[in-house]
Order: structure tokens, then C-alpha cells, then sequence
């Protein structure tokens, strides 16, 4: 009899013991054991890279486990494929949607199953729907084209799909990172109240201690491929998790670095640097994207720019830093006119740190030091005489990288060797190596692991207590709430709300990032 039969309708028991995993000579995954209670909430912290994906795919059989034990209630099992994890009741919910756009929410919860009959008997198959749906935690209109969906419906959405499948251990991914503050609420709410009830069994990967702490019975932390602490929600608080996942060493690092905001900073102006002026800018497709928004942002101010991915903030950013065409409206940086020519740039001091910098912000076939030298490779020291001086490149390179904390500290290495964290780091020594007036920024932490998040933020605020205008747009409410002075909220191509931070309401801005949504 397998797991599924066994425990229709009732939560599963999981635990892991000496999970092995290795690719090459890399450890990902080094004796890990952990239990995730039935009936219960649990969550999986750790830096990028310290082994919970290895660990979730070895779980939904992705890539099988090379050592250890998979036990469900007690009964050991063999996971070596999706299949076999489905078969065993193992449900995933992943960060990005897995949706079928242009089908219905129906023909969406049929496609999970996988195989289908040729011909599907529509009336008995739309009755049994029809009672699934009656049973839910959420409900959802059968016949609305998934392309109609908000956000959040589709990652309710993706959660039926796994409860459709009568999955009773549900593994979720960042599940709340395209919600807004209220759509996160209710969906790890709804699943909390059903894993307590002794329906379904959830392991959540995530990386907001508030979530953790809101919704989880437990918490597991895993550090560089090994399982450093689990222990009860209860004896969790955010320095106890912080210390867990970053370890003593790195947690002084990490304090240093977010002391740069109690660090002298100049005075607000009350003289805008960066001014956008009823600009309107369209999409990939040609279609109207962000409609005649109005912005400024003061010298010595660091303005968030808040929004559920999707609602214009990409193509605005992307306007303002001279990636897109604005279709309507004019920018001015300093009283003047702004076309993000190389010129305009560098009399201006306009930098910026793009979202995904590796491949907006790179050339990923350049070395480190080229790739820090695309700013200034036509000037003196390293460009004289129309020719390039390849010692000038390598030396301020390594003065560089000593500067950012960049690793490894080898200039000639490709660029796309580094990490996520690494290559952040890289193109902020090129940007802000320089003095600079306006700071535009993108998703400046996405990807991004705990050490790494600090030291970008440090030199965001940095810049910001220099004197620059600094605009970063994000998905993540939390970190403009901590980094920004003042918040503006995006939503359907529209600035629908501003709020200095000192004053902001979670909630508030909640209902407003859901306007358009």
C-alpha cells in the first residue's frame, strides 16, 4: 500500500537522515538529517548555497539523493524521480508560477496530473471539480483564463494544483515573493490552519524571518551543506536566525556593515537631482506599460520604489537608465534636460546597479577588470591616445576588488565565474568607485545570500549619506522599509501612493501595491 493511499486526507511525517549529495568534488550536502513533524509548518532557512535546494530536489526526486534516508510516517522510501515523489504524496510549489496562461483554472488542474486520457469525459469530470473546489481552502472560478489571474490567485493556483493531486506533504519555495502583505497573510494563514488540522504537512524555504516566525512550528537552518540548528518557532527570534544561518564569524562582518547607516550623511536638499515628468513608457510588446508617472528624488534621499512584479516598475527603471524609450514625457537630472547618453552620464554622475547585473550590466566573456574598466576605459589613466592601457585596467581592478570585498580577488577571471553576490559586488565597485549624484537601482538584493544583502545595502546607504540620490525599486517590501526615506508605491502603470517611511502602514501599502493587481 503506498503513502498516498495510507494518508488520504491526513498529513505525512518527514524525516531525513545523512542525506549525502555531491557534484564533482563539491559537497552540496554533507550528513544532513532533519523531521518535519505531521500536521505542522516548517521552515528551511540558509544563505544561497548552503545546500536547500540540493536538499528539496533530492525530496521531489530532481536529483536524487547519493546518501541517506527518506522516511515517510516511519517507512523508509526510494525517491529517484518527480514521479515517484507524486506517487508518494510529495507536492512542490515552486518560486515562479508553472501555470498554463492561456488555459482555464480547470484545464490548469487537469494538466497537473500529468497523463491524460485522449478524450476527457467533460460532465463527470467537471462534477468532480466542482466538489474538489466545494473542499478547498480558497476558491477560484473554474472557467477564469489564467491569464485574467492577479499574482496571488495564481499562486493559490499552483497550491490546488498540489492539493488536487491529494498531496498531503506540500514543498514551498518563496511562496510569498510575488504576494502582496495581505495575499501573504491569507495563503500561509489558510495553509497553516490546514496543516493543523492535520491535512497536509508543509516545508517552506524561505527567507523572511517574520514568516518564520508568524507561521512556522519549526525552523531548520543549513549552513554550507550542513544542518547547523532546528528548534521549535518558539526559541526563535530574528538574531538567534541570523546567527544560525551566517555562523559568529560572519555575523560581526555582517554588523559592521549596517553600521554605515549610523555613519554622518548629508542633509536631505530639498532640490530634486532625479525628476521624471509624466513619463510614460511601453512594454516588450509594444503595449502602454507605465502611464505618465511623476517622480523626484532629492540629494542625500534614498526613495523605494514598491510594487508586485509586473505593474511597470522594470520598464521604468529601465527608462531611467537609458535601457528603454520612453514613449511620452521628459527626465532631468539637476534642472537639465536627460537622455542617458554616455556623456549626460558621466557630467552627470548618473550610475546604476541593474536588476540580474550579470547579464544587464555585464559583458559576461570580459574579465572582472574589463568589465570595471566599461566606464571609464576611454579616459586616463587607462584610455590615452586612443589606446587602452591594459596594466591601468588590471591595477584599478585590484584596487577594487580590495575595495568591495570581491572574491575571488583575481581581475582576469571571467566575470560569469563569480557568484550572484560577487558579480553585485563588482558592478557596485564600478558605479559607485566614482562620485556620484544619482543612484538608480534594481531588485538590488534578488538571489542574493545574508552577507551579501548587507554589504550592498551598506554602500547603498552610503551613497545616500554622500549626498546622491539614490531611487531602488524592489519586490521586496521589507527591504525598501528598512534601506528607504520615502516610498512610493507602483501599481498598473500608475504612482499610487507616497508615504515617508517613518509614517508607512504595512497594510496600507498593501491595498494600494493590489490596486492594479
Amino acid at each position: 500500500m503506498n503513502a498516498v493511499a495510507r494518508h488520504a486526507g491526513q498529513s505525512i511525517a518527514l524525516e531525513v537522515i545523512g542525506a549525502g549529495k555531491s557534484f564533482g568534488a563539491f559537497r552540496a550536502l554533507d550528513a544532513v538529517s532533519l523531521r518535519v513533524a505531521p500536521g505542522t509548518v516548517h521552515a528551511l532557512l540558509g544563505e544561497n548555497g548552503a545546500g536547500k535546494s540540493t536538499l528539496v530536489k533530492g525530496l521531489i526526486g530532481y536529483q536524487p539523493l547519493d546518501q541517506g534516508q527518506i522516511l515517510l510516517d516511519e517507512r523508509e522510501v526510494e525517491i529517484g524521480s518527480p514521479r515517484a515523489a507524486q506517487q508518494l504524496g510529495i507536492g512542490m510549489v515552486y518560486q515562479h508560477f508553472t501555470v498554463a496562461p492561456g488555459f482555464t483554472v480547470a484545464e490548469n488542474l487537469l494538466l497537473a496530473r500529468g497523463r491524460l486520457p485522449w478524450r476527457i469525459p467533460w460532465r463527470r469530470t467537471r462534477a468532480a471539480l466542482d466538489a474538489f473546489m466545494d473542499s478547498a481552502p480558497f476558491r477560484l472560478s473554474l472557467d477564469a483564463p489564467v491569464a485574467s489571474l492577479g499574482a496571488g490567485e495564481k499562486q493559490k493556483l499552483e497550491i490546488l494544483k498540489q492539493l488536487y493531486l491529494k498531496h498531503r506533504l506540500l514543498i514551498l519555495d518563496e511562496p510569498t515573493s510575488v504576494l502582496t502583505v495581505q495575499e501573504a497573510d491569507e495563503v500561509l494563514g489558510l495553509l497553516r490552519d490546514m496543516a493543523h488540522r492535520g491535512e497536509i504537512t508543509v516545508l517552506m524555504i524561505t527567507h523572511k524571518f517574520g514568516e518564520v516566525l508568524a507561521y512556522a512550528d519549526e525552523v531548520t537552518v543549513l549552513r554550507r551543506g550542513r544542518m547547523v540548528a532546528q528548534s521549535p518557532v518558539t526559541e526563535a527570534t530574528h538574531e538567534r536566525m541570523a546567527r544560525w544561518i551566517m555562523g559568529e564569524t560572519e555575523i560581526g562582518e555582517l554588523a559592521a556593515a549596517t553600521e554605515t547607516r549610523a555613519l554622518p550623511r548629508v542633509a536631505s536638499s530639498t532640490a530634486a537631482r532625479l525628476v521624471a515628468d509624466r513619463l510614460s513608457v511601453r512594454d516588450d510588446r509594444g503595449l502602454p506599460r507605465v502611464h505618465a508617472v511623476s517622480l523626484h528624488v532629492n540629494g542625500g534621499e534614498l526613495v523605494g520604489l514598491a510594487g508586485i512584479s509586473g505593474n511597470g516598475q522594470k520598464e521604468l527603471i529601465e527608462a531611467l537608465t537609458g535601457q528603454r524609450q520612453a514613449s511620452a514625457g521628459t527626465i532631468r537630472i539637476d534642472g537639465e534636460a536627460y537622455q542617458a547618453t554616455r556623456a549626460q552620464m558621466r557630467r552627470h554622475r548618473v550610475f546604476s546597479l541593474p536588476e540580474e547585473p550579470l547579464f544587464k550590466g555585464c559583458v559576461g566573456k570580459l574579465s572582472v577588470a574589463d568589465n570595471m574598466a566599461l566606464r571609464n576605459f576611454d579616459r586616463p589613466p587607462i584610455g590615452r591616445g586612443g589606446f587602452i592601457h591594459y596594466g591601468a585596467i588590471r591595477a584599478q581592478a585590484r584596487a577594487r576588488i580590495q575595495a568591495f570585498n570581491v572574491s575571488p580577488a583575481d581581475p582576469t577571471r571571467p566575470i560569469t565565474t563569480l557568484s550572484g553576490g560577487n558579480v553585485q559586488r563588482a558592478v557596485l565597485a564600478r558605479e559607485l568607485s566614482e562620485p556620484v549624484n544619482v543612484l538608480i537601482v534594481a531588485n538590488p538584493a534578488f538571489g542574493l545570500d545574508f552577507k551579501a544583502v548587507a554589504d550592498v545595502h551598506a554602500r547603498l546607504v552610503q551613497a545616500r549619506n554622500s549626498g546622491a540620490a539614490v531611487l531602488v525599486a524592489s519586490d521586496d517590501l521589507d527591504e525598501l522599509l528598512q534601506l528607504a526615506d520615502r516610498l512610493l508605491v507602483i501599481s498598473g502603470g500608475h504612482i499610487v501612493h507616497e508615504v515617508p517611511v517613518a509614517m508607512a502602514d504595512r497594510a496600507e501599502i498593501g491595498r494600494h501595491m493590489a490596486a492594479g493587481h
